[in-house]
C-alpha cells in the first residue's frame, strides 16, 4: 500500500473498482492507483454521458425543471440548469471544449456575461460572485482558460472582494431581505467593510484554484488561509450559516464544504502542516467505514446514484494529495 492509504484503516479501494461506475472506475485507476489507462475521451462515449448530451437543447442550455417566476426568470433558470449539467460532463467524465457540446453551453453561458465581467441572471439583476466564480470554474477547467472572457471575469472577482481579502453576496452585507430586491433596477454594491463569507469565499476560490496563472497569485493565496483558519466554524451570514455545512458534501462541487475546500487549497498550494488541514483529515479518518467508504453527509443524494462512491473517492484523492 502507498503512504496514504496506510493512513487509514480500511482500504477504499475495492469498493471504488468494483463499482459499476466506469467513469468512476477510469478515475480510480488512472488517479488514485497512478494506472496507465485508454484516453479520457473514452468516457465521452459512455451511455450516463449521452445521456446528459440528448436532453443538451439547439441553444447549448438544459432545460430547468420547475422554478418560480418570482425568483429567477425562466431563460435564467436554464442558465442554473446549464451550469449543473457541464458541472458533470466536466468533472465526471473529462468533457472539453473539444466537443461541440460544451462549445455550445459555453457560448450559452458567456451570453450571460455583464461588460463588467461577472455572469449576470441567477440572481436576477443582482451581483453573484459565487455563481460567477463556479462558472468561471468550469469553463477554465474546459480548456477556456486563456480566454479574455475568463479574464474579465477574474479581474471582476478580484474587484469585488471584501477588505478583508474575501468575498460576500452585496445583498447580504446590505442586509435586504432577498425577493426585496432580487429583480430591482437598483444593483446593490457590497459594503466591503462588512466581513467576508467562508461559503462565498470558498466557492470563488475554486475559479482561481482552476487558473494555472491566477492560482500563484499572493492576493489568492491569503483569501485561501482566511478559507482554512475559518474550517469548522459558522459563516458570518444566514446562508448555510452553521458549521455542521462544513461536513454536508456535493458533486460535482456545488457549495463550500471540507472536500471543495480542500481541492482549492491544494492547487493554491498552501502549507499542508496546518493545524486545520490535519484535522480535517483526522474527521475524515473517524467517519470511514468498514466497507472502505464513509457515512457522512452527502446532498443532492437523488442526482447521482453512485454519489456515495464519488465522495469516496473525493476523499481518498484528498488524502493522497496530502499525505503522499
Amino acid at each position: 500500500m502507498t503512504l496514504w492509504r496506510d493512513q487509514l484503516e480500511y482500504d477504499p479501494i475495492q469498493p471504488l473498482i468494483l463499482s459499476k461506475n466506469n467513469a468512476l472506475i477510469y478515475h480510480t485507476k488512472r488517479t488514485l492507483l497512478d494506472e496507465k489507462v485508454p484516453l479520457i475521451e473514452t468516457l465521452w462515449e459512455l451511455n450516463s454521458a449521452l445521456k446528459i448530451i440528448k436532453k443538451q437543447k439547439a441553444n447549448g442550455s438544459w432545460a430547468y425543471r420547475g422554478g418560480k417566476e418570482i425568483i429567477r426568470s425562466r431563460e435564467n433558470y436554464n442558465q442554473l440548469e446549464t451550469y449543473r449539467q457541464l458541472g458533470f460532463l466536466i468533472e465526471n467524465f473529462g468533457f472539453n471544449n473539444s466537443h461541440t457540446s460544451i462549445e455550445k453551453a459555453a457560448q450559452f453561458l458567456f451570453s450571460f456575461q455583464t461588460d463588467l465581467g461577472d455572469f449576470r441572471g441567477i440572481y436576477g439583476t443582482q451581483y453573484t460572485p459565487n455563481y460567477s466564480a463556479g462558472i468561471c470554474e468550469l469553463l477554465i477547467k474546459a480548456g477556456y482558460y486563456a480566454d479574455v472572457r475568463i479574464k474579465k471575469c477574474i479581474e471582476w472577482l478580484l474587484a469585488s472582494r471584501q477588505n478583508d481579502g474575501g468575498w460576500a453576496i452585496p445583498i447580504r452585507t446590505q442586509n435586504y431581505k432577498w425577493q426585496e430586491v432580487v429583480n430591482s433596477d437598483i444593483i446593490l454594491e457590497p459594503r466591503t467593510e462588512k466581513p467576508f463569507s467562508h461559503i462565498i469565499t470558498g466557492v470563488v476560490l475554486r475559479a482561481f484554484a482552476a487558473h494555472p496563472y491566477y492560482r500563484k497569485s499572493e492576493e489568492i493565496r491569503q483569501a485561501a488561509l482566511l478559507l482554512l483558519d475559518n474550517f469548522f466554524q459558522n459563516d458570518n451570514y444566514p446562508d448555510r450559516k452553521e458549521k455542521s455545512f462544513w461536513t454536508k458534501f456535493t458533486f460535482p462541487f456545488w457549495f463550500t464544504d471540507l472536500l471543495s475546500a480542500l481541492d482549492s487549497i491544494y492547487f493554491i498550494d498552501i502549507a499542508k502542516h496546518h493545524p486545520n488541514i490535519l484535522k480535517s483529515l483526522e474527521w475524515f479518518k473517524k467517519q470511514q467505514q468498514p466497507d472502505g467508504m464513509w457515512d457522512v453527509k452527502i446532498l443532492k443524494t437523488g442526482v447521482d446514484k453512485d454519489i456515495k462512491l464519488w465522495i469516496g473517492y473525493l476523499i481518498c484523492l484528498t488524502f493522497k494529495r496530502f499525505l503522499a
